[in-house]
């Protein structure tokens, strides 16, 4: 089993799930969480070399250039609808990092 590998997928899961927390209850304390988890996925994506690493990491970054300006715009101008909007970018942006992931994971099987 590739660790590395689970810990990337991990913390992308939890970040997919924890941006859907915040579409479901909108709390500026799940909002910086997502933000959070989010960014070290892409931290672990940084160092990894698979066939579609750099696909990952541009997603992974993606969700990060929506989650921050979305806590930004829910903390200091409490416009909780531009939040909810960039926070539903940032779940599409996760969700396609996990199917990248998953294509990688298909291409890896096929290699053996």
């Amino acid at each position: 089993m590739h660790w590395g590998k689970v810990f990337y997928i991990f913390f992308t899961l939890m970040s997919l799930t924890t941006s859907a927390a915040f579409l479901y209850e909108d709390s500026l304390v799940a909002l910086f969480i997502a933000g959070s988890v989010n960014m070290v996925s892409t931290i672990l994506k940084v160092g990894v070399r698979n066939i579609l690493s750099a696909e990952l990491l541009a997603g992974s970054l993606v969700a990060d250039l929506h989650l921050i300006p979305a806590f930004f715009a829910m903390k200091f101008y409490e416009n909780t609808p531009v939040a909810v909007g960039l926070v539903i970018g940032a779940v599409i942006a996760n969700i396609y990092t996990i199917i990248i992931s998953m294509i990688e994971s298909s291409k890896e099987k096929a290699d053996f």
